[in-house]
């Protein structure tokens, strides 16, 4: 559940309580657009800035682990590799399994898809709310608020943050209810529960990731029984 210092600053920036809130994401990763229109839109970020530790791990990787790993190929072409190096690379060329038969994760990454986002036209609403989805915001979160007459989406300037205690957020869209409408089922899986934002212009955006199940919980029901 938010903190209340989360709700105060709900309070200050809406003017009124919310009568439902959830913290969200883009839950599957934003297609590429056309580069015509990505550019007429400001070429824009489509991927979340990461943290600098990202930055230091990976440059840990190439001058640690990476010269480790020549240096142990260079002993296995000297010395000939040893049984238990070769059933190791065996394995690891058999198709992309592991030991018990399960995709390794760069199957699993390629399998990844990118449709179910949005509707898919990049004129419409939801595809003009994508391309500036991390320009907004660095960080992948938003918080849909919904209010009498309208709904905003806040996010907070920071790369990472914590939904129950951000309270740096400031509103990035805002349309009125008669432009676009909430939808969503209650009672879906934990960890699998998304909704939909579905605008008069015929295009939507579905969004998932719902932190905190209290309020996820709360607003899906607020969103099943017609807002």
């Amino acid at each position: 559940m938010a903190k209340r210092k989360v709700q105060r600053r709900m309070r200050t920036i809406l003017g009124e309580d919310p009568t439902a809130m959830v913290w969200c994401e883009v839950h599957k990763r934003i297609p590429k657009p056309p580069a015509d229109v990505h550019r007429a839109a400001g070429k824009g970020r489509l991927k979340p800035r990461h943290h600098w530790l990202l930055y230091v791990g990976a440059v840990a990787f190439f001058f640690v682990v990476v010269p480790m790993m020549l240096i142990d190929r260079l002993g296995d072409r000297l010395g000939g590799a040893t049984p238990a190096r070769r059933s190791r690379s065996s394995r690891t060329a058999s198709g992309g399994t592991s030991a018990d038969g399960r995709p390794t994760t760069r199957d699993s990454e390629r399998g990844e898809r990118t449709d179910g986002v949005f509707d898919g036209d990049w004129d419409l609403s939801a595809g003009r709310l994508l391309l500036r989805w991390y320009t907004q915001s660095p960080n992948p979160k938003r918080l849909v608020m919904l209010a009498p007459g309208r709904v905003c989406l806040a996010a907070s300037p920071r790369r990472r943050l914590s939904p129950t205690k951000a309270d740096d957020f400031r509103i990035v869209a805002e349309y009125p209810s008669s432009e676009v409408r909430v939808e969503g089922e209650a009672g879906q899986p934990r960890g699998f529960a998304t909704f939909r934002l579905c605008f008069t212009d015929g295009s939507w955006l579905e969004l998932g990731r719902l932190a905190e199940p209290a309020d996820a919980d709360s607003f899906l029901r607020h969103v099943a029984a017609g807002n």
